[in-house]
């Protein structure tokens, strides 16, 4: 009988449970819980005998890879994957999957709201702004990036993209979306400019002063991906010199508290990554990932693998 570990620090809502429960013991396997844990050494004796592995945001380091001797498949409730070490993975015939989409509504709409609370000054007293009329940059034109798009277009804003691996022009244009080729171009001619990108060696730092110092007058960059694509130096300088620009992050940046201390209500960080933070989210992520595990151990279905 093959064994499925869902390892959360974070644990998954009850009726989340649940549904993975039903899911993995409908097809006959052992599900073993493990939510809460405090050290890592719970989570390498935990897997130690474990065919599948679920996690969220925990940490698939290649210590926890080697101590998991009969591991086949390991899923990332969730889009991101930089917590799962790919290479240890693929040494071992490890498959990685995400569940590419299952937050996509609860991160577009954390965006929309970071835009809106940007424009009213943190919802601190004094004169903000609208964003209706406004124009609207998505980086990356993904599951989010899309989402982010269309519920701006129903804002009133008007709505470019920028993203090198769609060629198809077709794609923006089916969505009433202007497509942009030029990354500079795109935080040049944006109001507000929403980032989806991930964290790859090509991206890491990648927006940093040289980019953000090409914002018109008044503009605010929103960051739903991840804190490791921005430059923070480059932050710190280009916030410093315009004192009109902004910055809203769900991912708190390595220096937030010297963000907060120098540019007050014009940067803002969530308490920890509410992008998921949905029941809604929670589940289908959830749920997603039990059954991808159930499709591959029994029908070696590797849609969403993302190591080779």
């Amino acid at each position: 009988m093959s064994k499925v570990l869902v390892a959360t620090e974070k644990p998954f809502a009850a009726v989340a449970v649940s549904g993975i429960r039903e899911i993995i013991e409908g097809a006959g396997m052992e599900l073993v819980l493990l939510e809460k844990y405090t050290d890592k050494s719970q989570l390498l004796e935990a897997v130690s005998d474990v065919d599948a592995l679920i996690v969220r945001s925990d940490k698939v380091t290649a210590e926890v890879v080697a101590a998991a001797k009969n591991l086949k498949i390991v899923v990332r409730a969730g889009a991101g994957y930089d917590n799962v070490d790919l290479g240890a993975c693929s040494e071992r015939g490890i498959v990685v999957m995400n569940t590419p989409g299952q937050n996509s509504n609860a991160v577009a709409e954390l965006a929309i709201g970071l835009m809106i609370m940007m424009a009213r000054n943190c919802y601190k007293p004094g004169t903000g702004s609208e964003i209706n009329g406004k124009r609207l940059g998505i980086h990356a034109y993904g599951n989010v990036g899309r989402l982010v798009g269309r519920y701006g277009k129903a804002m009133g804003m008007t709505v470019k993209a920028f993203d090198p691996f769609i060629t198809d022009d077709k794609v923006f244009e089916a969505d009433g979306v202007e497509v942009v080729h030029c990354i500079e171009d795109l935080y040049s001619s944006c109001d507000y400019v929403s980032v989806h990108i991930p964290a790859t060696d090509s991206t890491r730092r990648s927006i940093g002063y040289e980019l953000l110092s090409k914002m018109p007058v008044g503009a605010t960059i929103i960051n739903t991906a991840r804190k490791e694509v921005i430059d923070e130096e480059g932050l710190i300088k280009v916030l410093s010199e315009r004192t009109d620009l902004k910055y809203a992050t769900d991912i708190a940046a390595d220096c937030q508290a010297e963000l907060t201390e120098k540019f007050g209500t014009r940067t803002f960080a969530t308490p920890k990554k509410m992008g998921a933070e949905t029941k809604e989210a929670n589940i289908n992520a959830a749920l997603a990932a039990a059954r991808q595990i159930v499709s591959y151990l029994t029908e070696g279905c590797t849609r969403f693998q993302v190591n080779k």
